[in-house]
């Protein structure tokens, strides 16, 4: 079990100049590197916008909302606690990935102050309730 390493990841030992240019395409293309984003789902219901994003692995007191600015910002954290620790105890490859997460939405037309949300099962779902809009009656203006 030498080399250990997922396939792709290998070091060949012949000199290859356009390795740059395949690296460099892999970064963009390689879902498993995008480590500042978290896949959300926004579904519009007639009074509210639920979103719900998968956050798997991540302690629900490691998660932060915040609403500044007409922005609904969604952070979570991860640490390695014990990182040398996992290197003395002979790990040769470690792809858990561990750093912070954050997701701006844009939450124009919605009640911030009534905003709610729960996580369970590494799901975050936020129930946004839309601003109700008042229909205006029509009204007479005098000519003076």
């Amino acid at each position: 079990m030498f080399e250990l390493v997922p396939f792709g990841y290998r070091n060949n030992s012949a000199y290859d100049p356009f390795a740059f240019f395949d690296e460099f395409e892999r970064n963009f293309t390689d879902r498993r590197r995008a480590l500042a984003e978290f896949r959300t789902d926004i579904r519009e219901k007639e009074d509210e916008y639920v979103l719900v994003a998968d956050l798997p692995g991540f302690k629900k007191e490691n998660i932060k909302i915040c609403v500044e600015g007409g922005l609904l910002t969604i952070s979570a954290e991860r640490k390695s606690e014990n990182e040398e620790n996992e290197k003395k105890k002979g790990y040769t490859h470690i792809e858990r990935s561990y750093g912070k997460y954050s997701r701006s939405f844009d939450i124009s037309g919605i009640e911030s102050e009534n905003i709610k949300a729960s996580y369970v099962d590494g799901v975050l779902r936020v129930s946004m309730p839309k601003i109700e809009k008042k229909v205006e009656a029509p009204q007479n203006i005098e000519i003076e």
